[in-house]
C-alpha cells in the first residue's frame, strides 16, 4: 500500500486535531478516536484534500473493549497500522493533592496511562502481525514528563510513567520492527491552555502569563517523527515556546 496509516486518540480537539490533520495533508489514511464522535466529525471536515481517507471512530481509551474494538475497526478498514500516535489526555482540578478524591486521581491514570497501554498493546499486536510487518508509535509525554506545575500531581505522575511506557515499547519492539518514541510538549496554544493567557499559578506562588506556540509546530513535529524509516528513531524530543518558564530555578 502506498498509503500510510495512523491512529491518533484524542483526534477531536486540540494537538489530536491538528496532527490529525497534519497526517492527512500528508497523504496518510487516519483513523480519528476519540469520545466526542461530533468533535471527531469536525475534524474530519477540515481536511483539504489528500490521498488518505478519514474515519472517526468514538472510542474511551481507558475501557480495554472500546480499545480493542477501535483496533479491531482499524484493522476491517485499511488491513494495518503504520503510526499509533497516543495522544488522549486529561488532567485533575488544581488543588493540593490532599483535596483530590480518588475517584479524580484514577479518572487520570485511567485515561493517560492505561489508555496509552491499551492501545499501544493493540497498536504492537497488530504491528507484528502484519505485513509488511512493523510501525510506529509515538506518545504525548508533555514537559510534565520533566517537571511539575504546582497542584499537579496525576497529571505530572502519568506523564513521569509514560517516559517508562515509550523506554519499554522502545525496547520490546526492536525485534519486531516497531520503533516508539516520546514528544513532550510545552504551551502549544489550544484550548487546554488557554488559561495561562490570563496568568497561572508559579512553583514560586505567584501568578504569570505564560507565552504559546502555534500548535501547527507540533503537528509538523509528529509529522517528522512518524515520517522516518523504522530504523531511524527520535526517542525523545521537546518542543515548546521559546519562552515558557520550564527551564531554570522555579
Amino acid at each position: 500500500m502506498s498509503t500510510k496509516i495512523a491512529l491518533v486518540t484524542g483526534a477531536g480537539s486540540g494537538i489530536g486535531r491538528a496532527v490529525s490533520l497534519a497526517f492527512h495533508a500528508a497523504g496518510y489514511s487516519v483513523v480519528l478516536a476519540g469520545r466526542r464522535f461530533e468533535e471527531l466529525e469536525r475534524t474530519a471536515a477540515l481536511a483539504t484534500s489528500s490521498e488518505g481517507g478519514m474515519l472517526p471512530l468514538k472510542a474511551d481509551v481507558s475501557q480495554p473493549h472500546q480499545v480493542r474494538d477501535l483496533f479491531e475497526r482499524t484493522k476491517e478498514v485499511f488491513g494495518r497500522l503504520d503510526v499509533l500516535f497516543n495522544n488522549a489526555g486529561v488532567s485533575a482540578p488544581g488543588v493540593p493533592m490532599e483535596d483530590l478524591t480518588y475517584e479524580q486521581w484514577n479518572q487520570v491514570v485511567a485515561v493517560n496511562l492505561t489508555g496509552a497501554f491499551l492501545c499501544a498493546q493493540e497498536a504492537v499486536r497488530l504491528m507484528k502481525a502484519q505485513q509488511p510487518r512493523g510501525g510506529r508509535i509515538i506518545n504525548n509525554g508533555s514537559i510534565s514528563a520533566h517537571a511539575p506545575r504546582p497542584n499537579s500531581a496525576p497529571y505530572t505522575a502519568t506523564k513521569h510513567a509514560i517516559t517508562g511506557l515509550t523506554k519499554c515499547i522502545s525496547l520490546d519492539g526492536r525485534q519486531h520492527d516497531i520503533a516508539c518514541g516520546q514528544i513532550d510538549i510545552g504551551n502549544a496554544a489550544t484550548e487546554m491552555t488557554s488559561r495561562m493567557a490570563a496568568g497561572i499559578l508559579q512553583a514560586n506562588g505567584s501568578t504569570m502569563v505564560e507565552p504559546r506556540m502555534d500548535v501547527q509546530h507540533v503537528a509538523d513535529a509528529v509529522l517528522f517523527m512518524a515520517g522516518l524509516p523504522l530504523d531511524a528513531n527520535v526517542q525523545f524530543m521537546t518542543v515548546m515556546a521559546t519562552k515558557m518558564p520550564l527551564v531554570g530555578r522555579g
